[in-house]
C-alpha cells in the first residue's frame, strides 16, 4: 500500500523485515531494510526506482493499486543495482515502451544486468525534465557508490531522491526519520556509511559540497533504503561531511582470533595496559571468529587506532583475521594507526603478515609488533601490558 509523502509524491516501495544479509553475504542487515520507490503525480506521472527482484510481482501488483501502469509517463532509475532495478523486467513486460531515464553508465549497468533493449533516455548533471507544475533536475553522483549513480531533484516539493546516499538498512513502518528510534537510526546510518561509502570519502565530500553550492531548497531526502529524512534533513548531510573527513573518535579497538585462548589472553593484557595508562580512551575487544564482520568494520571506522592479533597457522594468520584485513584494505580507511600482536608455537609469522597488511592499507605503524611463544605466561602478559601502555601513549600523540 502506498504512503503519501506530499500531495504529489507517494512512497510505493517494499519493507523487507526478514533480510539479514545483503550483497550476497557481504553485509549484515540486523534490522532488515526497505527498497524505496516513489511515484510522482503531476501532468506527467513519474516512477522513481523499483524494488528488488524477489519482490517484483508484489511490487507491480501494489503499483497497479496506485496507478494504471499505462499512465506512467516515464521511469527514473537513479542507480542500476539489482535492489533498485530488480522489478523492471516484470514492470516493462506490461509497459515496454515507457522511457527509462538514467545516466550513461546506468544504461550500461541495466543492459548488462537484464540484457533488454528498453527505451533508454540518458541524462547528465544539469539536465531537466518538465513534468508539469514541477521540474526534475538530474545530478550525476559517480561512485556514491556505483559509477552509474545519480540523484534527482524535484522542485516545488524540494525533494532530493538521493538513491543509496544518506540511507540505512533499517526496516520500519514509520517511514520518516522523526518517527523512529534515533539511536537505532544513527547506528544503522553509521554502519551503512562505514561499510559501503568509506572508499569514496573524497568523492562524497566533493559531491555534497557541489550540491550545497547549488543552493537548492531541501525539505526531504528520499533515500533508497531506510527512512526518509524530513525533520532537519541537512543533519545527515552534515554527518556525511564529518564521516568523510578522516573520521575517528577517541577509541582503540583490539581485534583478535584465537585457537587455544592464548591470543585472547594476550589481547586482554594489552587492553589492561591501555586502560591502565589512559582511563579516558574507549577500548573495545572483538573476537573476529565470533563477531559480525560488518559490526567490526563500523568499530574500526570510528577508532583512532586498531590492534590486530592472530595465532600463527601454516606460516600465516587465521581465516577470520585474513578476512577482516582484506575488508579494511578495500575500504581504504585513512588517518589511523595500527599495531600487530600474536601467539605462536614454533615459527611465529602471523605478526609480520598482519603488520604488512595494515601498512599496505594505509595505517601508520609506529610500534614494533609483539608476540608470545605458546600460552603466554605472566612475564609475557606483563610484556603485553607494557606494549598496550606504549601503544596508548603513541595513539594519544597522533
Amino acid at each position: 500500500m502506498g504512503r503519501r509523502i506530499t500531495d504529489k509524491v507517494t512512497w510505493v516501495g517494499k519493507i523487507d523485515w526478514e533480510l539479514r544479509r545483503f550483497h550476497g553475504d557481504e553485509l549484515s542487515t540486523h534490522r532488515g531494510t526497505s527498497y524505496n520507490s516513489y511515484l510522482i503525480r503531476d501532468e506527467k506521472n513519474i516512477l522513481i526506482d523499483t524494488a528488488w527482484g524477489p519482490y517484483d510481482k508484489e511490487f507491480v501488483s501494489n503499483l497497479k493499486k496506485e496507478i494504471d501502469l499505462n499512465d506512467i509517463d516515464c521511469i527514473v532509475i537513479n542507480h542500476g543495482e539489482s535492489d533498485h532495478s530488480g522489478s523492471l523486467v516484470e514492470l516493462m513486460e506490461q509497459i515496454p515502451e515507457t522511457p527509462i531515464y538514467c545516466s550513461v553508465n546506468g544504461k550500461k549497468s541495466l543492459k548488462g544486468l537484464y540484457h533488454k533493449d528498453w527505451n533508454f533516455v540518458t541524462v547528465k548533471t544539469g539536465d531537466t525534465l518538465d513534468i508539469g507544475s514541477e521540474t526534475l533536475t538530474f545530478v550525476e553522483a559517480k561512485m556514491l557508490h556505483w559509477p552509474d549513480t545519480m540523484f534527482t531533484y524535484m522542485s516545488g516539493d524540494n525533494i532530493l531522491f538521493c538513491t543509496d546516499a544518506f540511507g540505512q538498512h533499517y526496516a520500519s513502518e514509520k517511514l520518516f526519520n522523526d518517527k523512529v528510534d534515533q539511536t537505532e537510526l544513527f547506528e544503522e546510518a553509521f554502519k551503512y556509511y562505514a561499510n559501503i561509502l568509506t572508499p569514496f570519502n573524497k568523492l562524497v565530500s566533493a559531491k555534497i559540497k557541489e550540491i550545497l553550492a547549488m543552493n537548492l531548497p531541501l525539505d526531504y531526502l528520499c533515500t533508497s533504503h531506510g527512512v526518509i529524512w524530513r525533520d532537519d534533513p541537512v543533519q545527515i548531510v552534515e554527518k556525511y561531511l564529518e564521516w568523510s573527513d578522516n573520521y575517528k573518535e577517541d577509541q582503540i579497538t583490539i581485534l583478535y582470533d584465537t585457537m587455544w585462548e592464548g591470543t585472547r589472553r594476550f589481547a586482554e593484557a594489552i587492553a589492561d595496559g591501555i586502560t591502565g595508562t589512559d582511563e579516558d580512551t574507549t577500548v573495545k575487544l572483538y573476537n573476529l571468529s565470533k563477531t559480525d564482520k560488518n559490526d567490526v568494520i563500523a568499530e574500526v571506522f570510528r577508532s583512532k587506532a586498531v590492534l590486530v592479533g592472530s595465532p600463527t597457522i601454516n606460516k600465516g594468520i587465521t581465516y577470520a583475521t585474513a578476512g577482516i584485513l582484506e575488508m579494511i584494505e578495500g575500504l581504504k580507511m585513512t588517518g589511523k594507526i595500527g599495531g600487530a600482536f600474536g601467539t605462536y608455537g614454533w615459527s611465529g609469522e602471523s605478526v609480520k603478515v598482519i603488520a604488512e597488511k595494515l601498512e599496505k592499507s594505509g595505517f601508520k605503524m609506529p610500534v614494533e609488533e609483539t608476540k608470545a611463544l605458546w600460552n603466554p605466561d605472566e612475564e609475557a602478559l606483563e610484556n603485553a601490558r607494557k606494549f598496550g601502555e606504549a601503544f596508548a601513549n603513541i595513539a594519544n600523540e597522533q
